[in-house]
């Protein structure tokens, strides 16, 4: 057994998902798999790795088992060059981080470390089998995952891997986007992202692959103050995922929101008289280049729809004032939050991180109100799927038309107009449609 399975053992850290290395070759691994499951899969085979699915006192394990290999990267090449090896150590010089190198035998039970990885694990370091320069070579990809093993693990890169990702950033741009796109994924699920977010742009590795997150560290001077928007961003992100509870747990949306709603700042900066800073509409610009990013990072579309509509939305609550909201104004926000209102919740109370504790206390009286008065709403309609007292087949037989763009004004008129004065029944809404219709002509 090898890497990420003795590294949680040896931490205390229990897991179904186990690693195996060996001398056997993908043919052979095979064949001893299916002895014992008939749930295999072998997408991995051109890497040496065949999987399967095991049960064991009522859990389900998955087991990977590798022939032992070395691979390396050709300067210009994406993919690892791979060839199998005899040896265990030549498989385990190879891997990225000591921490990560160390085997355990299924005949002696003896833990195999070379490289110190014990050592290290106790340190809460993590360093390189081979000189970093050479890892990082080999594969770009284990820079990134330097970031995700501190974020991860709460471990801290040696200097020299520091130093060497440093040197080394640009390498990255060998990578596919979605290799990257996993990385920096498993990053932001871990228990403390912010870790490893901060060590991608102290190292400027994020620069090459998230160039919106550095760009949040504006100069600021004397005479033009604003918040640091960059540390403002890592505590909403920590904020954010302390509330997320309310989604049953890590959710990926929600901490791309919190991390990238602020991303439109930068470019929509105004120094204003009297020393203050403006920001107009850097929602929407935000949404914009969140859309760009995460798109050719190789994200699913569903994720960068909801993400950017997250940050488009996220200034809608302060728009209204800490008044009382009326019933359109409650009505508005629910639709244009559509199935992402309590990530929207989560992202507006989260987006608070004023020190001024009076100021803190009233934004949220205020979001708890709005919440309320939601709830309250919802209670006496369907406010999850807002639509008009008539559907398009009424609206078409009311007004005489057949199916065209007109049907689709007169529905959002209706829309509208139920979302200001709330359920009006069949036949007032026939009524107002009539005279809408009336007026036009």
């Amino acid at each position: 057994m090898v890497g990420g399975p003795v590294r949680d053992a040896l931490l205390g850290r229990s897991g179904n998902d186990l690693d195996f290395t060996t001398s056997a070759r993908p043919d052979q691994i095979e064949a001893l798999l299916r002895q014992v499951s008939r749930s295999l899969w072998d997408m991995g085979r051109e890497f040496g790795t065949i999987g399967c699915a095991v049960f064991e006192d009522d859990r389900e394990l998955i087991l990977e088992v590798t022939t032992f290999r070395a691979e390396a990267y050709d300067a210009q090449s994406r993919k690892p060059d791979v060839k199998f090896g005899e040896h265990l150590g030549a498989d385990l010089v190879r891997r990225d981080f000591t921490v990560n190198a160390m085997a355990l035998s299924m005949t002696g039970g003896e833990l195999l470390d070379p490289f110190g990885g014990l050592a290290d694990l106790e340190r809460g370091v993590l360093a390189t089998p081979s000189t970093p320069e050479l890892s990082f070579s080999d594969d770009p990809l284990r820079m990134l995952r330097a970031a995700r093993f501190a974020s991860q693990l709460e471990f801290a890169p040696a200097d020299d891997v520091a130093s060497a990702m440093t040197d080394m950033a640009a390498r990255i741009d060998i990578v596919s986007a979605e290799r990257v796109r996993e990385e920096l994924t498993k990053l932001l699920l871990s228990p403390r992202p912010r870790l490893g977010l901060d060590l991608l742009v102290q190292t400027g590795l994020a620069d090459q692959m998230l160039p919106e997150l550095p760009a949040l560290r504006m100069e600021r001077d004397e005479h033009n103050r604003h918040k640091d928007v960059y540390e403002h961003s890592l505590t909403v992100l920590d904020q954010a995922i302390d509330l997320e509870w309310r989604l049953g747990g890590p959710d990926l949306i929600n901490r791309l929101a919190a991390l990238l709603h602020d991303v439109g700042k930068p470019r929509t900066r105004r120094f204003e008289p009297g020393g203050k800073v403006s920001f107009h509409h850097h929602d929407v610009v935000g949404a914009k280049l969140i859309t760009k990013r995460l798109t050719a990072l190789r994200f699913p579309t569903d994720v960068i729809k909801a993400v950017a509509k997250l940050a488009e939305l996220h200034l809608r609550f302060h728009g209204y004032g800490e008044g009382q909201w009326t019933d359109s104004a409650v009505r508005r926000y629910v639709r244009d939050a559509g199935d992402q209102l309590e990530r929207l919740h989560i992202l507006t109370r989260s987006d608070c991180t004023t020190r001024n504790a009076a100021k803190a206390a009233r934004l949220r009286r205020a979001y708890e109100e709005l919440e309320f008065r939601i709830d309250e709403l919802a209670g006496q309609e369907e406010l999850n799927a807002l639509r008009p007292d008539l559907d398009g087949e009424q609206i078409m037989a009311i007004l005489g038309l057949s199916p065209g763009p007109l049907v689709g004004q007169a529905y959002r008129f209706l829309l509208e107009k139920r979302i200001d004065d709330g359920p009006l029944g069949e036949a007032v809404a026939a009524d107002a449609l009539r005279a809408w219709w009336a007026e036009r002509a």
